[in-house]
């Protein structure tokens, strides 16, 4: 795709307006498609254990990170304020009878590793999800509407793994490699039954990129060129009524960005008006290795946000329990 910057906008705003969910679920709702899951589809989930094998998806939360300062994102800093030296030392002198302790903070952008978009993150022309107003977002309070915090219990559902660098054939997919609705569907029948998609499930698209980012350095990972889901893909994420779509890259969406003069345009209409969740940055290797070697592709999957009142995104730990 390649568009005058006038013809992006109502190519963009087109699919906001097709797609929109706004009012699905009442006026008041702050959950979007969170709402797809229910207690049936926990339950089925759970039934997914069969061997109580577990896999984090989570990139570890340090200063090995990817950010570059891209958008004001730094990786995180960890601090001591009590330590084991100290205590060696004999300095915490409100511990009794030789109890020592350490103790420790973190500084970091909440989205700068393994994390969830909040329905708060992105606004479509002024209005974020369910048509609150963007100015909901303020530097008091954080977001009033659409917090984090609202979905402090979600993220618990089937889970199922698409694997489109195996697929493929490759290690990793190459940066501007759009993944199309046609091959999200040949890779599900390639994977067979277990890679079927249904309501409420969480997704989660492996490209291979964030593996091959970590063992030959980051470079621009954070912000840059990457494979990624095509904007032709917004039809199906809203047909199959998925919980959630999360990929082992920074942005979800291939970058450079297919429309033109856009950016992230794919957000635009997933986040404000089908209130999608997005996950970003999820590490997603040794979960394949272990689908491929049985050829099981779907699990539960449990990866609740921090619940920080008013935030517009969380880190996350998600495990992928077979």
């Amino acid at each position: 795709m390649n568009e005058p910057e006038e013809d992006t906008a109502q190519t963009v705003h087109a699919a906001a307006e097709r797609y929109r969910n706004w009012g699905r679920w009442g006026p008041d709702d702050q959950r979007g498609t969170l709402n797809f899951i229910t207690p049936d589809k926990v339950l089925e989930a759970a039934s997914l254990v069969r061997r109580g094998d577990v896999v984090s998806l989570a990139l570890p939360f340090d200063a090995t990170g990817p950010q570059t300062g891209e958008l004001g994102r730094v990786n995180p800093l960890h601090t001591m304020t009590f330590t084991g030296t100290d205590a060696a030392a004999g300095v915490q002198d409100f511990l009794p009878h030789g109890f020592g302790a350490a103790d420790d903070t973190i500084t970091m952008p909440l989205q700068c590793g393994t994390q969830w978009d909040g329905l708060s993150h992105i606004f479509d022309r002024g209005r974020m999800w369910n048509g609150y107003p963007a100015t909901d977002v303020t530097g008091l309070d954080g977001a009033r509407r659409n917090g984090i915090e609202q979905v402090a219990d979600g993220f618990v559902s089937r889970g199922v793994l698409l694997d489109l660098a195996r697929h493929c054939g490759l290690s990793s997919l190459d940066p501007g490699f759009a993944i199309t609705e046609r091959l999200l569907l040949e890779c599900i029948d390639a994977q067979g039954e277990s890679a079927r998609i249904g309501r409420g499930d969480i997704v989660l698209v492996r490209t291979g990129f964030l593996g091959a980012r970590r063992r030959d350095g980051w470079g621009d990972y954070a912000g840059g060129d990457a494979p990624g889901l095509s904007f032709d893909t917004a039809d199906w994420l809203y047909r199959t009524e998925i919980a959630a779509i999360a990929t082992d890259t920074w942005g979800v969406e291939v970058r450079p960005n297919e429309l033109a003069d856009s950016f992230q345009p794919l957000h635009q209409v997933m986040v404000p008006n089908m209130g999608l969740f997005v996950g970003e940055i999820f590490a997603l290797d040794d979960l394949a290795a272990r689908c491929a070697g049985d050829g099981v592709y779907d699990f539960l999957f449990v990866a609740p946000p921090l619940p920080v009142t008013g935030a517009v995104g969380s880190p996350a730990n998600p495990q992928a329990i077979r």
